[in-house]
């Protein structure tokens, strides 16, 4: 499996549920990503899904990026949230990301 590998699943990224009917994610970066052709520096983030748009919100400073996501339903309800991706240099390359207590499995265009 080369490089590839689940990445953040406690050293890249932690979740929760939002609040309400608002589902986001937290999701904390601990080096820089790209999901799709978006360029994501290490922090915390707020993910959203809109549509076919995730929505990262940088929680520090509250500025918004998105990239294009093609969400898929699993057939199971995931535990928790992990990022499936590969490194290539000092960028991981995000492919898809299970969100935790939910079946959607969002994929990242390469």
């Amino acid at each position: 499996m080369t490089a590839k590998s689940l990445l953040f699943v406690g050293a890249l990224g932690v979740a929760s549920l939002g609040i309400a009917s608002a589902k986001s994610y937290d999701i904390v970066l601990t080096s820089p990503a790209m999901a799709g052709n978006l360029e994501l520096k290490p922090g915390a983030y707020q993910l959203k899904v809109e549509g076919s748009q995730a929505v990262f919100t940088d929680t520090r400073t509250s500025k918004t990026w998105t990239a294009p996501v093609k969400a898929e339903t699993a057939a199971t309800k995931f535990g928790e949230t992990t990022v499936e991706s590969t490194t290539q240099g000092d960028m991981a390359h995000i492919h898809t990301i299970d969100l935790a207590g939910s079946n959607t499995k969002l994929e990242f265009a390469q």
